[in-house]
């Protein structure tokens, strides 16, 4: 990063986001198996770019790995945890930030969670703390354009579909195809 900003700046400090039924914050050791079931589920990780999780191990490999990009600047990882209960249900990430203040997002919701709009939730506060606090201009997200639960949560949130990338990934032996979403600042309408 060649200039660090505001937002490597916020990415190394704690932070903590709340909305009227979730608590967003960096992820504890206590919090890895509620992850691993997360990204241990086959419908969840669908569209991911990498195989489910199978053990422990690989929470424990993902935590080292975020605490390591808060550390740098360049990603902000945070779970979502539910208020009544106290579990951890998903997970909402602004990665890829570059001191051309822009960062991409990424996110995941327990399947049993699904259908309720606390993604929705979530993206509103990430978005918003993103684009007010970060300081970003620029938001991006790539999906797989078969997963129209995900195109549907970034258009609500008024990000603009600007293109597709043929044969992006593969995983598993399965290739697929990657839509680009943007979401500029000054389109955003504040999360409603």
């Amino acid at each position: 990063m060649d200039n660090p900003g505001t937002a490597t700046r916020i990415a190394r400090e704690d932070v903590r986001l709340e909305t009227p039924r979730l608590v967003l914050r960096k992820p504890r050791e206590d919090d890895l198996e509620d992850v691993l079931d997360i990204f241990s589920d086959p419908e969840v990780t669908r569209y991911w770019s990498g195989r489910p999780w199978t053990g422990l191990d690989e929470a424990r490999d993902w935590l080292t790995r975020v605490r390591e990009n808060h550390a740098s600047g360049t990603a902000l990882a945070l779970v979502l945890q539910d208020r009544d209960s106290g579990r951890v249900i998903g997970t909402c990430t602004v990665f890829q930030i570059h001191y051309t203040r822009r960062g991409e997002i990424g996110y995941a919701l327990d399947r049993t969670r699904w259908g309720r709009g606390l993604m929705h939730e979530a993206l509103q506060a990430l978005v918003r703390f993103a684009f007010q606090t970060m300081d970003l201009r620029r938001l991006e997200a790539d999906i797989d354009p078969a997963n129209t639960a995900s195109r549907r949560s970034l258009e609500r949130l008024g990000f603009k579909r600007e293109g597709l990338m043929r044969e992006r990934w593969e995983v598993a032996g399965q290739v697929s195809d990657s839509e680009i979403y943007g979401l500029l600042r000054h389109e955003w309408c504040g999360g409603k």
